[in-house]
């Protein structure tokens, strides 16, 4: 496939981050749904799209992403059009409806993540596993493949755009117009959580919940208590996915942007830190899970989807297992 090559009409890294978000069609993908109970008592909704034969993909969505989050529907899209399937995995209370317990999702929960695969694995054994994790579920994606190290039962992954190091990133998006997407996220966040308010025993009030400007202080008083961690470093230190990196034994991807808005470019790993399974694309703009290479507006170019499908059949075994010929995810 080509080069990635920004697009001239969309400089600096806020413009290709705004634009994949808001400006490109969103594809429709034929989907069904699947609720998945835990073991815990409570469950996480599946969208399922694509063949029931052949590789797998399961995405992980961004903080407070969906299957209606165009990055989602854009890469389910593309993976159907390969001939494969696809697996979307809501993070707890992200499919629309609340999750039933009092805690929530966050960006070292890999727990959930690993029952997923066990049950896939138990259904299919012989099914070849991707794993495809944007942004925050990417963090998820990259500390899994670090934790389970040999023993992660998946062929392939990618990650894009990860918030590496969680203190850097809250730190960067409480500078100049990142302060946008951490307001905008924030939002998000308090109604997600306002609506358990009432429900449960939740270790923080309402007041609380309105009074948080910053995700350090969302982190501090809403993440950690909710969660098991001593504060918001404590959450961070435990839960960022760069010192994961150096164990990850399956063959990945991770696509990130120098000029990305959420992260500083100090805490990008540097190829020294990443072991031989894995390969670091690190260009210079890109912004936030953007990648846009298209040479006008209107004239779409999947680029980040079309590299994500093609890193993934070109891995032994979804490439062996694969009957359909690769068509064009445009």
């Amino acid at each position: 496939m080509p080069a990635y090559t920004p697009a001239w009409w969309l400089p600096g890294p806020h413009l290709p981050t705004l634009w994949a978000a808001r400006g490109r069609p969103t594809p429709e993908v034929p989907a069904r749904k699947e609720r998945l109970e835990l073991p815990d008592g409570d469950f996480v909704d599946l969208v399922w799209a694509g063949s029931g034969v052949g590789p797998l993909i399961v995405v992980l969505h961004g903080l407070e992403g969906s299957f209606a989050s165009p990055y989602v529907r854009r890469v389910m899209h593309a993976v159907v059009a390969r001939g494969w399937g696809a697996c979307l995995m809501h993070f707890r209370g992200c499919s629309g409806e609340p999750n039933r317990l009092a805690r929530s999702y966050h960006s070292g929960d890999t727990a959930d993540l690993d029952f997923l695969i066990g049950v896939l694995h138990a259904r299919s054994p012989e099914r070849p596993l991707g794993v495809v994790g944007y942004s925050m579920g990417g963090n998820v994606l990259l500390k899994w493949l670090g934790e389970k190290r040999e023993t992660a039962r998946v062929h392939a992954a990618t990650a894009v755009s990860v918030p590496f190091e969680l203190a850097a990133a809250a730190e960067r998006l409480n500078e100049g117009f990142s302060r946008f997407y951490q307001a905008h996220l924030l939002a998000s966040l308090r109604l997600s959580l306002g609506r358990k308010l009432g429900h449960h025993a939740l270790p923080f009030s309402r007041r609380d919940l309105a009074e948080v400007r910053t995700f350090h202080e969302y982190d501090d008083r809403i993440t950690a208590p909710l969660h098991g961690f001593a504060g918001a470093d404590d959450y961070y230190r435990r839960a960022s996915s760069r010192q994961f990196i150096p164990e990850i034994r399956v063959p990945t991807l991770i696509l990130h942007a120098r000029d990305d808005p959420f992260l500083p470019a100090w805490a990008i790993p540097d190829g020294g830190e990443c072991p031989s399974a894995v390969a670091l694309e690190v260009p210079a703009r890109g912004g936030h899970v953007g990648f846009i290479t298209d040479p006008l507006p209107g004239l779409t170019r999947p680029w980040l989807e079309e590299r994500i499908v093609e890193f993934l059949g070109g891995v032994r075994a979804l490439a062996a297992a694969t009957t359909v010929p690769a068509t064009s995810a445009g």
